[in-house]
């Protein structure tokens, strides 16, 4: 089994705690959570327009050609997403979470700003769908260092016992960004013609992104200010001084076995993050429709049922996230992963059916199972990396995960449901992915209330941190981080 590495063989003193004030990591938490409102935006906004969208950029082609293509520009944002993990986790490890998330946030901004300003192919012919390319390319470079440095950024806030509740709060960015999309796709389409969608509507969505980000870049800007912030960016200038001699790569070399643990975890989370958000709502409206020869749902009450579902899961993700801090983070884990292994079937075939009750139960399972690790993930997958690397391999192991698996589901799926003809290719994708997430969060021991590894014990009082260090005396069967960093790293065992 993989150990965490938490430094609990060290003689913790309360004095050396990071208490931090409750009023500090709220902020943190909301500068952290606002560009994951952005990012998930757009995201919201690109799937629920995809049928508009297809008609913008790729009016000559046919209806199937024209699906496969605009997904195939949503799985390209992914395909360099790895690219920025590469380029701003090292980045910031060396001079702070921050700076880092600021450049983000802005690069997100004016991607998604700039796909509202592209003219149609009818205007420009292919320069269109290639302008589109372009944007989509500087989102996936930006969410590359986003996400990676946004979860490294909260975990380092968070108390050691509240880490799992705080953590959640970076997803539940991510689902209000979505809803947020959704909405505003619905709107336009139930206030606006065809005409006017296909002419001018559809860019108004795209337009607000620019200001959702002028409001992260100052919420997080004013972060900087903080006491906590600080004294990261003083630990940020030692640790730059290690990266400018090369040790930033060796240690993530070293931490292999983290590594594919960590890419193990993100795949069987996104998978059904990417199945529910991106593809299902096109895989009802239009695949269906038009593979059973029946008359499917209608846009809109597949919209409605998608948002009720992800304002279902919203509303959950934080309740889950405090459970994890009382029984742990495996068992949600397992419990969604082994819930993708069986469910899986059963949910795509009542979604099949084409009822609103049977497809709402379909997706309702499925957004419940997504909670699981959404809750979880954002606390569990930084411990898997000492302090000093931590955003670069969290950064580069996740976004490879998602650029190569999660992030193509839609392209991925919907052609081969094309190609074959079989319809329930988006079970056998979930449940490939249910069994890898089990294998990996086998491999590891559980994280919850230990400190992060490389760091000292994290508290919300200093009652607190008397308690941590009392409990830590207790429990000093770990290695530590000298033990991962210049001696060999435990393989995975039984």
């Amino acid at each position: 089994m993989l150990s965490m590495h938490v430094d609990d063989d060290k003689d913790w003193k309360a004095s050396d705690c990071t208490v931090t004030e409750p009023s500090t990591i709220r902020r943190a938490i909301s500068a952290a959570s606002i560009g994951n409102v952005a990012e998930w935006y757009d995201f919201g906004v690109y799937a629920f327009f995809e049928p508009t969208i297809q008609k913008v950029f790729f009016s000559n082609l046919s209806h199937t050609m024209g699906e496969i293509a605009t997904f195939g520009l949503f799985a390209v944002a992914f395909l360099i997403r790895p690219l920025g993990g590469m380029f701003f986790g090292p980045l910031a490890d060396r001079i702070g979470r921050n700076k880092v998330l600021a450049a983000t946030m802005i690069l997100m901004a004016v991607g998604t700003f700039a796909i509202g300003c592209i003219p149609s192919q009818e205007s420009i012919g292919i320069a269109a769908p290639l302008l589109l390319l372009v944007a989509r390319l500087v989102q996936g470079f930006s969410t590359g260092g986003e996400y990676g440095s946004a979860m490294t950024f909260i975990a380092e806030y968070a108390p050691d016992r509240r880490r799992g509740y705080l953590g959640s709060w970076l997803e539940f960015g991510t689902f209000t960004g979505y809803l947020l999309g959704a909405i505003v796709v619905t709107l336009a389409g139930a206030a606006l013609t065809e005409e006017q969608l296909l002419d001018w509507g559809w860019r108004l969505p795209f337009f607000l992104a620019l200001p959702l980000g002028l409001v992260g870049v100052y919420m997080r800007s004013q972060l900087a200010e903080t006491p906590a912030f600080a004294a990261l960016e003083q630990e940020a200038e030692d640790r730059e001084k290690q990266a400018r001699a090369g040790q930033t790569a060796r240690d993530i070399l070293v931490l292999w076995p983290y590594v594919l643990v960590c890419m193990g975890l993100a795949l069987a989370w996104n998978v059904p993050n990417y199945m529910l958000t991106s593809y299902m709502p096109t895989y009802v409206t239009q695949t269906l429709p038009m593979m059973q020869q029946t008359g499917g749902l209608s846009p809109t009450a597949s919209q409605v049922l998608q948002l009720v579902v992800m304002l279902l899961a919203l509303l959950s993700i934080p309740f889950i996230g405090r459970l994890s801090d009382r029984f742990g983070r495996k068992p949600f884990v397992l419990i969604g992963s082994i819930g993708l292994v069986v469910l899986a079937l059963p949910m795509i075939l009542l979604i099949r059916s084409q009822s609103e009750t049977a497809v709402f139960l379909g997706l309702l399972i499925m957004g419940l199972l997504l909670i699981c690790f959404s809750a979880t993930m954002p606390s569990t997958l930084p411990a898997l990396f000492p302090t000093n690397v931590r955003a670069s391999g969290l950064s580069i192991s996740f976004n490879v995960s998602v650029s190569l698996f999660a992030g193509t589901t839609s392209v991925v799926v919907g052609s081969l449901v094309a190609y074959t003809g079989d319809l329930n290719w988006p079970a056998y994708y979930l449940m490939i992915a249910g069994v890898i997430g089990v294998v990996s969060i086998l491999v590891i021991r559980e994280p919850n209330g230990t400190s992060m590894w490389g760091s000292p014990p994290a508290a919300a009082s200093e009652q607190e941190a008397h308690e941590l260090v009392q409990s830590y005396d207790q429990n000093q069967d770990m290695g530590t981080l000298d033990d991962a960093l210049r001696g060999p790293v435990p393989a995975p065992a039984a």
